[in-house]
């Protein structure tokens, strides 16, 4: 795709120096929607302008098979990479509209690793928010003792946190969650930087809990 003359002008702003993610932010509030911008700064493949356009794209014409062309690309990233533009994506445009939020709830056993990273996403967001948890984590903790152990590492963690916020938010569940954790393992042995919360399912549930009592 040839680029337009703004955004020649703009991915050479964003790709020289030490361009940080609140510099992202920042353009991002000044452009608000610019679905046409959005894709064209997607279509050049590099980082930071994949990051920018999902701050300015417009979600209602975000169709199904452009998501699906979205997350292949992503694919192409290395996981640090690959996990932002998909949380961002998510947060700025996915979750923000009724149509898409229905649509996410389909994913669950799509194809796409970065597709269902985004429904356990969801799930779990639906929970931490604040409102009343939907009726369905019974069913997701049938999915998660069955998949969870392995699925691709992403999807994994969004499964991973997904049970953290049943464990947390939903104390007829709690008891269930941790011993899928222990069954599990997932994170027992990572290294937490202090002050900050382990990723282990059972301790997970038992800090934030006691953060809540």
């Amino acid at each position: 795709m040839a680029l337009s003359a703004i955004a020649k002008k703009l991915v050479a702003e964003i790709t020289s120096g030490n361009v940080k993610l609140g510099d992202l932010k920042t353009r991002g509030k000044e452009i608000k929607k610019d679905h046409a911008l959005a894709m064209e700064l997607w279509a050049t493949g590099k980082y930071n302008p994949r990051l920018l356009s999902t701050l300015i794209f417009d979600p209602k014409l975000l169709t199904e098979n452009v998501i699906d062309q979205l997350a292949s690309d992503m694919l192409r990233h290395d996981a640090e990479e690959r996990n932002q533009l998909a949380d961002w994506l998510l947060a700025n445009q996915l979750a923000k509209d009724k149509k898409l939020v229905a649509l996410i709830a389909t994913w669950e056993k799509n194809p796409s690793p970065i597709l269902r990273r985004w429904f356990w996403y969801h799930q779990a967001r639906l929970r931490w928010v604040g409102q009343t948890p939907p009726d369905n984590s019974a069913d997701l903790l049938d999915s998660l003792e069955t998949n969870m152990a392995n699925a691709e590492p992403e999807v994994q963690w969004a499964m991973n946190f997904c049970a953290c916020q049943i464990g947390v938010h939903e104390p007829r569940f709690r008891s269930r969650c941790i011993k899928l954790g222990e069954a599990l393992g997932i994170y027992k042995d990572q290294h937490v930087a202090k002050n900050c919360t382990p990723q282990y399912l059972p301790e997970f549930i038992r800090i934030e809990v006691a953060k809540r009592e």
